[in-house]
């Protein structure tokens, strides 16, 4: 079965918000071989909006640098499912609007056979990770305090805990730390 992988920045004093991290080529390479493993990435509208459509025009463009570009035409190669009961238009003909229930939406896709499907919002992530349905985090902490911004899971309350087990760091040049874990199924 397929795993769900939910991967995000935030900063030292927990903040996720996408203006205050340290981007370089050593963070896109990161979140590029993150996405080589996966075929299709889930989203909210905001996040959506966010990175589209920048990341397919960069892909098309290829103006940046050499980082950049590439996480932009692996990107560009996933498909993406939006959740929204408010857009209503989408971009390019790999993306497609689901308006039913998430938990049904992403059984059905773990089911499917396929690469890992990778959870890029915050929204969606708290949704599915109060349900059990994330099976590794990638949290990347920037040696930033921002003071402002999403938190992490803010959104629900969970009324559980959830015990994660750490399968690596890596630490970046930077002082950025990507903090791998798996769900622990143990009970």
């Amino acid at each position: 079965m397929r795993k769900v992988v939910f991967g995000i920045n935030i900063t030292a004093d927990g903040y996720c918000s996408h203006e205050d991290g340290i981007v370089d080529a050593e963070l896109h390479n990161y979140f590029t071989e993150m996405l080589r493993k996966t075929d299709i990435i889930l989203y909210g509208r905001k996040t959506y909006e966010l990175m589209v459509p920048y990341w397919p025009d960069l892909a098309k463009s290829q103006s940046e640098d050499e980082a950049s570009n590439e996480f932009a035409r692996v990107f560009d190669s996933l498909d993406l499912l939006v959740f929204s009961t408010t857009l209503k238009e989408i971009s390019g003909n790999k993306t497609r609007i689901a308006r039913g229930n998430i938990a049904e939406e992403l059984i059905t896709l773990k089911n499917k056979t396929g690469k890992d499907i990778a959870v890029g919002s915050l929204s969606i992530a708290s949704q599915l990770s109060d349900l059990g349905l994330i099976d590794e985090y990638h949290f990347v902490v920037h040696p930033v305090v921002a003071g402002k911004g999403p938190r992490l899971f803010e959104t629900l309350q969970s009324k559980n805990s959830l015990r994660l087990d750490l399968i690596s760091t890596k630490k970046f040049q930077t002082g950025v730390i990507a903090l791998h874990y798996k769900k622990n199924t143990k009970i």
